[in-house]
């Protein structure tokens, strides 16, 4: 394996939890387990470590902890670009993406009552993922999923089923006001998105993690 597929085998571990965080990595066993030297790895490690999913310490690296103070930053700056860019997705939108948009709100009509957590974070991230591809800004549409990928461990890392119900509501109305072209109440409706989102995990979390921890 070349250092890229390294690198993205793992970041889809740290997402999705199956490295769970400040879980130290061994660079003799990556290596190991990927059935190359040590090299590949450490290029690997290097760049999840410019991106956030591991920070060093010392000579090893560890998966980086789940900290408020990681959630606070990152939604400074999402409160200011998806809103933008779900407005450039709106005026942007192809038929065939507006359609695919109209199949999912849909879909989120008829979800089964046995859905767990990851089910849906997954249909969330295939939400917002259809929204950035429309933007037709691809650099944009990198940052955001990058941004949004680290909520997704904090909602998989919940201790309670996600109402399944409420998850979607903001969701279901922002396809609403893209068909609707409307600018205003899809501002509105994205920036309470947002805030909803950061303030359910941030409430449930308060309890589980310390603000001010390593910042990773």
């Amino acid at each position: 394996m070349d250092p890229l597929e390294i690198y993205n085998d793992l970041k889809e571990k740290i997402i999705w939890l199956e490295l769970e965080p400040g879980r130290a990595l061994n660079l003799e066993e990556l290596a190991q387990s990927y059935q190359v030297s040590r090299n590949p790895v450490t290029i690997a490690l290097t760049r999840l470590d410019a991106e956030d999913w591991v920070v060093r310490q010392g000579s090893h690296y560890v998966v980086s902890p789940l900290t408020l103070d990681r959630i606070r930053e990152i939604t400074e700056i999402r409160a200011l670009l998806e809103v933008q860019a779900n407005v450039w997705a709106m005026y942007r939108i192809s038929s065939d993406q507006l359609h695919e948009l109209k199949r999912f709100r849909q879909k989120l009509e008829n979800l089964s009552d046995t859905i767990s957590n990851k089910e849906i974070v997954k249909l969330d991230l295939k939400f917002h993922r259809l929204l950035f591809k429309a933007s037709m800004n691809n650099q944009l549409a990198i940052l955001l999923e990058r941004m949004l990928n680290h909520y997704l461990r904090f909602w998989l890392s919940l201790p309670r089923q996600i109402d399944k119900e409420t998850f979607f509501v903001e969701a279901k109305q922002i396809i609403e006001a893209i068909e609707a072209k409307d600018e205003a109440r899809l501002r509105a409706l994205t920036a309470e998105h947002i805030r909803v989102s950061v303030d359910q995990i941030m409430g449930v979390s308060a309890s589980m993690y310390h603000s001010g921890a390593s910042n990773g």
